[in-house]
Formats: structure tokens, C-alpha cells, sequence
């Protein structure tokens, strides 16, 4: 019979593997959504009204999967660790604090947005013979960062 909180479906390895992928998911999206926060509060300056919205927007996407890939990880037998030390340790750029330009914010979403693309690519990549349940959750979590990374590239305007 398996063990209701650490049995797995899958076997060690596979478990390990997934569960790694999971766990810096998490981090990244919990990371993410604390960025957007951070920029949602202290923003200002001409686009203020659509990039305010805009970051509720990355928010909400990063909470809504940060919690899905936290009960996927749970749901393979792996304990997800959300807490504010082990987001802290694995981090993305970190934004500034204080006021911040509309532009600034926006080319600091461009870079976080671009920074947790690439390992979610990565994490993929690592996924697939392991637990292609978790590679297709963490493919649809790709596909959303991807559009919304879009749009901020979109709205940034190079000054070079």
C-alpha cells in the first residue's frame, strides 16, 4: 500500500527528477509574483494605468501556478517548499526598491519574465522521459509566461 503523504506514482528517479523541476518551478513563480507585486506598488509615470494592470495580470498567473505546481509536486509523493527563505535563495533579479519609472518596470519584467522562460525551457527539456504529466504542466505554465513576456518586450521601448 502507499504512503499517503510521500508515496509516489512514479519511481525514484523519475520522482527525483520531476520533483527538482517542480520545486524550482515553484520558487521562480513564487519569485515572480512578489516582483510583480513589488512593481504593482510602486510604479509610476505615463503607461501607469496599463502596466499597473498588466503586472495584476503576471500576478495572478504566477499564484494560479505556483499552487498547481505545488499540488503536483505533493501529488508525485515530493513536500514543495514555498517558504520566503528558500524563494530568497534561489531567486530571480531582484528589482529595486522605491519608486520605479513605468519603463524601468517594464524592462524589469522583460528580464524576470525572460530569466524564468528559460529555466521552465530547461525544466521541460528535463522532464519529459521522467514524468511527461509534469512536463505538460510545466509546458502550460511556459506558454502563459511566454505571452505575457511578449507583451512586455512589446510595450519596452529601446532608447538606444
Amino acid at each position: 500500500m502507499m504512503d499517503i503523504a510521500t508515496g509516489s506514482p512514479l519511481d525514484a528517479t523519475d520522482r527525483d527528477t520531476a520533483g527538482e523541476a517542480l520545486q524550482g518551478a515553484l520558487v521562480d513563480l513564487v519569485d515572480l509574483s512578489l516582483i510583480g507585486k513589488q512593481a504593482h506598488w510602486n510604479l509610476y509615470g505615463p503607461r501607469f494605468r496599463s502596466v499597473h494592470l498588466q503586472l495584476d495580470e503576471v500576478v495572478a498567473t504566477a499564484r494560479d501556478f505556483a499552487d498547481q505546481v505545488a499540488e503536483r509536486a505533493a501529488a508525485i509523493g515530493v513536500s514543495p517548499d514555498g517558504r520566503a527563505a528558500t524563494v530568497a535563495a534561489g531567486g530571480l533579479p531582484g528589482v529595486p526598491s522605491g519608486w520605479q519609472a513605468d519603463t524601468a518596470v517594464v524592462e524589469q519584467l522583460v528580464g524576470a519574465l525572460g530569466a524564468v522562460v528559460g529555466r521552465m525551457r530547461e525544466r521541460i527539456a528535463k522532464t519529459g522521459e521522467a514524468d511527461p504529466v509534469t512536463q505538460d504542466l510545466l509546458i502550460t505554465v511556459t506558454a502563459a509566461l511566454e505571452k505575457h513576456a511578449w507583451m512586455f518586450r512589446a510595450e519596452h521601448v529601446d532608447r538606444r
